[in-house]
């Protein structure tokens, strides 16, 4: 019988879906709103968050550009968060959960397709680790088994990855745009996950021991 390829889509589902079930600061998130792909490496970071409206939650701005807009099964998605090889292949289980939870951390209390404005690394610099820190360690200690597990697997998954990754903001009319990407521009496609260990304490060396020789 083949092996089948575990779907990290589904266990990050349930994590955002436990976190928001669990922590007061991200009860607004909604897992159902969120798709989640497998992208392209960018600089260092293990992963980066689109919001996908204007301020306001508005498809447009005051210029008349136009957001993309990505409907998987009929519902609109509000915020696409891509996950960089390093999530993949140089993690562990607990900063894989670390990166979705600060990707979530960047997203609007309205969740209305916007980031929040007081969020930005911009603007938080050195204190942003400092914020985001303490929430972390709060989850992971209540994070259940089952929902930690999936992120600590090696070897082969399958992940939703772009066919056709859609573009910026376009201005209504211009030719060869697509407006609106669904599932078919999509695809789930196969990762290889390598997940760092934490390394052993090194055990103290036993002292030889030392016969006494006796003078006569």
């Amino acid at each position: 019988m083949a092996h089948r390829r575990p779907n990290l889509n589904k266990a990050i589902r349930a994590l955002i879906r436990d976190i928001a079930a669990k922590m007061s600061e991200f009860s607004h998130v909604r897992a159902s709103r969120i798709v989640v792909i497998a992208g392209e490496a960018r600089r260092a970071s293990r992963g980066t968050v689109k919001p996908l409206c204007f301020r306001g939650g508005r498809s447009t701005d005051r210029t008349g550009r136009r957001k993309p807009i990505i409907r998987i099964k009929g519902k609109r998605m509000l915020y696409c968060i891509t996950l960089r090889p390093l999530f993949f292949r140089s993690s562990t289980p607990k900063g894989r959960i670390e990166t979705v939870m600060h990707e979530l951390f960047h997203m609007s209390r309205r969740f209305d397709g916007t980031l929040h404005a007081g969020r930005r690394h911009s603007v938080l610099g050195k204190d942003f680790p400092r914020r985001l820190q303490p929430l972390v360690r709060r989850y992971l200690k209540q994070c259940p088994k089952e929902v930690l597990e999936p992120f600590a697997y090696s070897g082969e998954v399958k992940v939703l990855q772009w066919l056709e990754r859609p573009g910026p903001a376009y201005v209504p009319g211009t030719r060869g745009v697509r407006k609106v990407y669904s599932e078919e521009q999509l695809y789930y496609g196969i990762i290889r996950m390598v997940t760092r260990k934490r390394p052993r304490l090194a055990r103290p060396q036993r002292k030889e021991r030392v016969e006494k020789v006796r003078v006569h």
